[in-house]
Parts: C-alpha cells; sequence; structure tokens
C-alpha cells in the first residue's frame, strides 16, 4: 500500500506524491516564544517527529524546517512587564523550547528560522501584493485584501459572505473587510522596528510563514503542518498571501493534529487547566509521553489525565520489560540459524505475529499515518513474547527457542522505534522510572535498599516472618521485588 495522507485543503486522504522523488520538504509551524511550552506543543511536536521518522524509514530524505515567532505583541508585553529587551524573552524560551524538546527526545529540524531574521524576504512578499492590487496601505499598516483572493477559505472550508456575517473581528477603521489581515504593522513609541517602504514597523504573524517557507523549501513545497487550531486563520492566510503574491500553489499536503483535552476540557489558561511539559516530566518518562500521543491518531483529539497517561506508561513497561526479558535470556542462542519451520514448531502464534509484524505495521503507517493501529500490532507481538517467554519460566533459552526469542525482541525494538519509543537501553529506562516514581513513595533509595538488606539478612536466618513482613512493607508503598540467583531486584509500581 503507498502512503495515503488526509490533506486538509482537499478533505481527503490522497497518494503521497512528493515534488522530488526521493526527497520531502516539510514546513511545520513552531511556537511563539514567549513562555513554556504545554502538552498542547508536545503534541503537534511529537506527531511530526514520529512522520518525520516513519518516513526516513521509507528511505525518503526528510527536510524539515519548524520557524519560531520571535516577534509579537505576546513578547513584547512580556518583555514590558519585566522590563528587558524583547530578545531577552525570546532567546530565554528558545532555549527552554531546546530544552523541552531534547527531553521529549525528538529529531532536531533540518532549520530552524527566526521571523526577525527574515524581514527582507516579507517585505519582498507583501511589496509584491501591493503591486499586484490585493494589498493596499491604510494608515500605517498593510492589509491584506481577502476580497480580491478568489480562493480564500478553501483551506478551512468557510465561505467569505458567511465569516464576514460572523466576524468577530476587533473593530479597526482603516480595513476595507473586516476579515483582511495585516502584512505589515506600523510601528508605536517604544516598539521595535524595521524600515520598509511603508514606513518603519513591524510582519504580522502570518506574513512570517509564507516567507521563510517559500525560501528554504521552494514552491510548492510537500507537507505543511500544525495543530488544527491554525487551519484558521493562520494557514488560511498563508496559502492567500503565498499564492496571490507568486501565482503558484504553496503547499501540496497540508496535516493538521488534534487538540489536547485536560479531564474532558479543552486545555486553555482561562480554565486553569494549562500543563507544561516540564510539569508533565518531572513525574512521567518522555517515552511514556510520547506512548500516550500515539495511542491516538493524530487527528483526532486526545484526553490528558491521570489515568489515560498512566495507562500508557504500564505499556511503556511492559515493551520495556519483554524487551529486556528477551535480549537477557536468548543471548546464548541469538546468532544461531534455524529454518522457519522450526522456529514457528518452537510457538506457532508468536512465530505468525513475528512474520506479520512489519506488513500490518507499514499498511497501517501508510493509511495516514495511523500510529494507534500500529501500536496495536506492536504490543500484539509484545503480548505473545512475553507469554512465549513466561512458559519457560526464569531459565535462559537456547537452541531454536533463543533464536525465536531474540529475533522477536529486535523486530519488537526497530518498529518501536520508528516512533521513537525503546530508545535506550532497559536498565537505563527502569533505573530513571525508579528514580521519578519514588518521589511519590515517601521513601529515599537508601531506606529502600536498607529494607531489602534486611530481607535479604533475614532469609538467610530462615526468618521468613520477617522476611515477608519486610516485602510486605514495601509493597504497601508500591515497591516490588524480584529475586534472583545474583540479588533482589526492585522497581517502583505505578500509582494505584
Amino acid at each position: 500500500m503507498a502512503l495515503q495522507i488526509y490533506n486538509t485543503l482537499t478533505g481527503n486522504k490522497e497518494e503521497f506524491v512528493p515534488v522530488e522523488p526521493g526527497r520531502v520538504k516539510m514546513y511545520v509551524c513552531g511556537i511563539t516564544v514567549y513562555d513554556l511550552c504545554h502538552i498542547g506543543h508536545a503534541r503537534s511536536a511529537i506527531v511530526f517527529d514520529v512522520i518525520c521518522r516513519f518516513l526516513t524509514s521509507l528511505g525518503y530524505q526528510v527536510f524539515y524546517v519548524r520557524n519560531f515567532t520571535d516577534i509579537d505583541d505576546k513578547i513584547l508585553r512580556r518583555a514590558a512587564a519585566e522590563g528587558v529587551d524583547y530578545r531577552r524573552v525570546s532567546e530565554r524560551f528558545i532555549r527552554a523550547f531546546h530544552e523541552d524538546m531534547q527531553s521529549l527526545g525528538l529529531l532536531p529540524p533540518a532549520l530552524e528560522p527566526l521571523a526577525t531574521e527574515h524581514i527582507p524576504e516579507m517585505i519582498e512578499i507583501v511589496r509584491r501584493l501591493v503591486e499586484k492590487g490585493v494589498a493596499y496601505k491604510a494608515g500605517t499598516d498593510v492589509y491584506f485584501g481577502v476580497e480580491l483572493f478568489s480562493g480564500y477559505g478553501k483551506l478551512s472550508g468557510r465561505e467569505l459572505e458567511d465569516m464576514v456575517a460572523g466576524a468577530r473581528v476587533e473593530v479597526d477603521e482603516n480595513k476595507r473587510n473586516p476579515m483582511d489581515f495585516v502584512l505589515w504593522k506600523g510601528s508605536k513609541p517604544g516598539e521595535p522596528a524595521w524600515e520598509s517602504p511603508w514606513g518603519p514597523g513591524r510582519p504580522g504573524w502570518h506574513i512570517e510563514c509564507s516567507a521563510m517557507a517559500r525560501k528554504y523549501l521552494g514552491a510548492p513545497f510537500d507537507i505543511h503542518g500544525g495543530g488544527k487550531d491554525l487551519v484558521f486563520p493562520h494557514h488560511e492566510n498563508e496559502i492567500a498571501q503565498a499564492e496571490a503574491a507568486f501565482d503558484a500553489p504553496f503547499a501540496r499536503y497540508w496535516v493538521h493534529n488534534g487538540f489536547v483535552n485536560i479531564d474532558n476540557e479543552k486545555m486553555s489558561k482561562s480554565l486553569g487547566n494549562f500543563i507544561t511539559i516540564r510539569d508533565v516530566l518531572d513525574s512521567v518518562h518522555p517515552e511514556s509521553l510520547r506512548l500516550f500521543v500515539i495511542s491516538k491518531h493524530y487527528r483526532s483529539p486526545v484526553d490528558f489525565s491521570d489515568e489515560t497517561v498512566g495507562e500508557a506508561e504500564r505499556g511503556l513497561e511492559r515493551l520495556y520489560s519483554t524487551l529486556e526479558a528477551a535480549t537477557q535470556r536468548s543471548a546464548n542462542g541469538r546468532n544461531d540459524d534455524y529454518p522457519d519451520e522450526i522456529l514457528k514448531k518452537q510457538d506457532v502464534e508468536l512465530f505468525e505475529k513475528l512474520e506479520s509484524l512489519p506488513a500490518l505495521f507499514s499498511e497501517a503507517m501508510n493509511n495516514d499515518f495511523n500510529t494507534a493501529q500500529a501500536v496495536g500490532y506492536i504490543f500484539a507481538l509484545q503480548r505473545n513474547l512475553q507469554r512465549f517467554l513466561d512458559k519457560f519460566g526464569r531459565k535462559n533459552l537456547k537452541g531454536p527457542c533463543a533464536r525465536l526469542a531474540a529475533l522477536s525482541a529486535d523486530c519488537l525494538q526497530k518498529h518501536c522505534q520508528v516512533m521513537g519509543l525503546l530508545m535506550v537501553d532497559p536498565e537505563v529506562f527502569f533505573e530513571r522510572q525508579r528514580t521519578l516514581k519514588l518521589k511519590t513513595t515517601g521513601m529515599s533509595e537508601d531506606e529502600v535498599r536498607d529494607l531489602i538488606e534486611r530481607r535479604h539478612k533475614a532469609r538467610i536466618e530462615k526468618d521468613f516472618a520477617e522476611a515477608d513482613r519486610i516485602r510486605k512493607q514495601l509493597e504497601e508503598k508500591r515497591i516490588q521485588l524480584e529475586d534472583f540467583p545474583e540479588g533482589t531486584k526492585w522497581r517502583v509500581g505505578l500509582q494505584p
């Protein structure tokens, strides 16, 4: 099955055919850098990271551009409140953004251009629009006349007449139409400004993406992405000004991810349910947040709660636990070679899941990046592999059994890594999990180790009642013990 992408522009799934064979040019709208990133930003970043990873796995060379809006009214208001230059604000939150994205394990884009570094390109587009008669100067500002572009509304599916009738736009007597949008804003006293043919000022928000996308990706480029909230007016306006200026299509496939709700309510600062990425990662592993995001189709809304994230965390722990056990216990026979009929005899169902995962995974991801379905197939292999391991207790595997377990573990990890999962050694993962969750038990690591040592001593002395008492004491704090010949391992379970 060839890759099919749902195109917001047409409202249909379409076969993906890049402009240049073997190369994908993708632009995703970045953030306005005036505050810390929230989990809505995390969802969009993870969605397009997975899309980038999957396209790369198909053999495409992906050129991914994500911008920063580093000049904006919100930035200026924050700078004024703090009594600092606006660049201090934008630089601080760009650093914070990079820290958050690194914490999430995201691949860096090829380019992350700043709006303020592309003012000449924006002025050139505005100049072309004015010369073509689809933009006009009013006062110290320059506006795009939406009635003068016949395709206005084609992305959002809105009719201009309906938009005007229901317009909730700030009244501006300089506008010819309430839906006209600003391309160039004349500067106010004390604001940063750049010289232009229309006087000193700064660009409107929408013009920056049209300018930067065209500069680095050409036109048309392949994929333009962002959150669903950007469809209108931001992306609608991008199309209008870019296509009116150059009389050419702007982007071919428009991809938009759905919203994040908090306990079934839309996340917003006004409701007080605004959660930053840092708040989440203080108690949740980054890959747990990633699994939470991709367990739903990217176009669907996703509900963030302790329960839904906890479910993702439990799933991730199962993946790592199975990978760890299979890798360790199959080491002796990993490189042995056996024909398929011999491997199949060891466990028919596991062998069939192993054989079918690559095709099923590709089919799901080629169907508009259906990560939810792909994750389901991954967990089907994990469950069968775990059942296979459980049949042998804690014994190390040998011969064809070891080979089947090793192949299954490799297949599991390979497909997870297309999603950005199972990216670290299981021991490293569980060490971080233990550190994160130990905070919630009220115990320190030294206290846990002391109790485990006392239990070990009790068992040597055959005081099994005391050993059981200590185990129960730890279990009440959700600390789970596993005894091995080489010693006792411990983990912290999830909160009920």
